[in-house]
């Protein structure tokens, strides 16, 4: 059951899923603040008014604040194309170039790599030649 639910975390998939979350909502946040300390202001100074009630018209008393709404879809507008140009269209360009084969080749093996595999090799051709590895010599 544990070795299951590990397959399923450890998928590419699911690993990426869970940092692109994390990273938008750390960027929703940046884009967010950077909309309410600008972009709202300069909204509320080109709709005129002053003081609470700025960005705001009323009907019958009853306040529509366009200032808000014009900044959340500022904020969702960028926030939706960065995750897109910084995470989604790379993504998609590697996993397109690995469906055609063009994957970059793997790196060649470490020095230590290559010893381990002399020494694997070597004594494999021991125990087939007959001989077992011995740590002291025969008397």
């Amino acid at each position: 059951m544990f070795q299951g639910f590990k397959d399923f975390i450890m998928r590419g998939n699911v690993v990426d899923l869970a940092v692109g979350i994390v990273i938008g909502a750390a960027f929703t946040t940046v884009v967010t603040s950077f909309t309410n300390a600008f972009l709202k202001p300069l909204i509320q100074l080109m709709g005129g008014g002053s003081g609470l009630n700025a960005g705001k018209f009323y009907i019958d008393k009853v306040p529509f604040d366009y200032a808000s709404f014009i900044n959340a879809v500022i904020t969702f507008v960028l926030t939706a194309a960065v995750l897109y140009f910084l995470v989604v269209f790379p993504l998609n360009r590697l996993a397109e170039r690995r469906r055609r084969g063009e994957e970059p080749p793997p790196k060649a093996p470490s020095e230590e790599i290559k010893l381990l595999t002399e020494i694997r090799d070597a004594l494999r051709a021991q125990q087939q030649g007959g001989q077992t590895y011995r740590s002291e010599p025969p008397r």
